[in-house]
């Protein structure tokens, strides 16, 4: 906690949604990571930056929990004509491209050069989960830390223009890529519904009861067939003021004739086969026929 905030890390963005939580201790995976680069800073020189998955950590945007263990290098990326940076659990890289964000005391890889940078370390799914993160605006901004961080437009501009080896993966991802996703594993869920060649899903949109007043948002509505999904994570069973609000949301949404839907870690698994079987008897009991 108190390196978050020595980091410049409001209390806000601590403790609410931008903080992405796949798994239980993804804060202390940032604490490590701001000490480890600070330690590293004395050693980087003009032009240097952090980069890849360490810059991602760094923001923070959620990776799959490889690219989160201790053992995780850091990654420099300095200019094309400098030599790269070798040290003991350091990865060094050189680029052409010496555009750089300072984000909370550090250099980083902008947004965009960050998309493409990590396409070489995460499957496609996995950087639509960042993609939808950085193309996010949440319902209750922070203002000292302004969303988006990078503009729909903007991301797709990047990897249009974009000639790195691995390019296109990225132009497969961001093809993906969708705003209002709140975290990783709804992305997932998402990401399983759309490949089974279900209806794609409106995310985190405000559900009305039958007299018009808000009910709340929900993680995946199909609005035409009236079925709501909901991924459920740690928050949602720890923190009993959220376990309470949810119970009466999810009360509320079936009382006004919604078909509420709501998974956790397991139901994602192999691909999410179990949550995608479940969404897709719960459609065709709304009256989805399949594709026309």
């Amino acid at each position: 906690m108190r390196a978050g905030r020595d980091a410049g890390l409001s209390r806000r963005t601590l403790y609410g949604t931008s903080v992405d939580r796949p798994h239980q201790g993804i804060r202390g995976t940032l604490w490590r990571d701001i000490d480890a680069a600070r330690d590293l800073l004395p050693a980087l020189r003009d032009g240097d930056r952090l980069s890849h998955s360490t810059a991602a950590r760094l923001w923070p945007l959620p990776l799959p929990r490889d690219l989160e263990s201790e053992q995780s290098p850091v990654h420099v990326s300095g200019p094309k004509d400098a030599n790269r940076l070798r040290r003991p659990g350091v990865i060094g890289h050189r680029t052409v491209h010496t555009t750089s964000i300072e984000r909370n005391g550090f250099l980083l890889s902008d947004p965009a050069r960050l998309f493409l940078e990590l396409a070489s370390e995460l499957s496609v799914a996995d950087l639509v989960a960042v993609g939808d993160q950085l193309v996010r605006e949440p319902p209750i901004g922070d203002p000292l830390d302004p969303r988006p961080w990078l503009p729909m437009h903007d991301l797709h501009e990047a990897v249009r223009r974009a000639r790195t080896p691995r390019a296109e993966k990225a132009r497969r991802a961001v093809a993906l890529v969708r705003e209002g996703s709140d975290s990783r594993r709804e992305t997932q869920l998402r990401l399983a519904v759309v490949a089974a060649g279900l209806p794609e899903p409106e995310l985190n949109t405000m559900v009305l009861d039958r007299r018009g007043d808000e009910i709340g948002r929900f993680d995946l509505r199909w609005r035409r067939f009236r079925v709501l999904a909901e991924y459920d994570g740690d928050q949602h069973r720890t923190d009993p003021v959220q376990y309470d609000r949810d119970i009466s949301r999810f009360d509320r949404a079936t009382m006004a004739g919604e078909r509420v839907l709501r998974f956790r870690a397991r139901h994602l698994r192999s691909g999410g086969g179990q949550a995608v079987h479940t969404i897709s008897e719960a459609l065709a009991e709304r009256g989805y026929r399949g594709r026309a």
